[in-house]
């Protein structure tokens, strides 16, 4: 589903980018910057904020797809953390815009904030198909048996809440950017991008397991992923109403 998504989101970026009469030559930088971005800022977000004991542990394998200690197996990158990619997303966004683009940075993330919502759905769907990131126990109707883990009993699909959420942000930034004149804000799609989605993480993270075991009480009664998503809806508040 990574690949769906990144496809995806060059496309509409494509149509963006045709729209402010940019060439594609700054597009193809555009998809390099991201998925690096995204894949390196991904992978070291979960090691630091989930898995940090990985350094000491077997710490090639925090940089490479293979585990070594106690024995070598190929295993792909199996912790990737969203709060993560948001920040590689932001620092490969200011290096793209410094090297290749050329605008004030929040030009370039106010508009790849609408790839990233729907990228964000799929990497999502891929999580369930997956039996990743799984929710609490349920009875409601909502509930889906994930028969992958041996399971003979019902849990909320926390993943697709969350993608169904993603879905409904993408509608929301995509409408803003082309029927009304907001985008000519700078930091207004961003700010509220980031508002949106850590909001709904923020909630969807009472229905989830919590990865990491013994911090769903991390910080002031919040588990890593809310504690994480505070900070970043901070950021949008502030972006979205600084003074212009």
């Amino acid at each position: 589903m990574w690949m769906v998504a990144f496809i995806l989101g060059w496309y509409i970026m494509k149509r963006i980018y045709l729209k402010e009469n940019l060439s594609e030559e700054k597009l193809d930088s555009l998809f390099i910057y991201t998925i690096l971005g995204t894949m390196i800022g991904a992978r070291l977000g979960h090691v630091i904020f989930y898995q940090f004991e990985l350094f000491e542990q077997d710490f090639f394998s925090v940089f490479l797809p293979f585990r070594f200690n106690p024995t070598f197996e190929f295993t792909g990158f199996r912790g990737l953390a969203s709060h993560g990619a948001a920040i590689g997303i932001i620092t490969s966004m200011y290096l793209y815009n410094n090297k290749v683009l050329h605008k004030p940075v929040l030009w370039i993330l106010d508009r790849i904030v609408i790839p990233v919502a729907i990228g964000g759905a799929f990497i999502r769907i891929g999580n369930f198909f997956n039996s990743e990131i799984i929710g609490y126990k349920t009875d409601s109707i909502f509930g889906v048996v994930f028969k992958a883990l041996g399971e003979d009993f019902a849990r909320h699909p926390a993943q697709l809440y969350e993608a169904f959420g993603y879905i409904v942000i993408f509608v929301i930034m995509y409408f803003i950017f082309w029927k009304t004149n907001k985008a000519s804000i700078s930091g207004y799609m961003s700010g509220l991008f980031f508002i949106l989605l850590w909001s709904l993480r923020f909630v969807i993270e009472f229905f989830k397991v919590a990865q990491v075991e013994g911090r769903e009480d991390w910080i002031l009664g919040m588990n890593t992923g809310q504690a994480l998503s505070v900070p970043l809806i901070i950021l949008g508040i502030y972006l979205m109403f600084r003074k212009k």
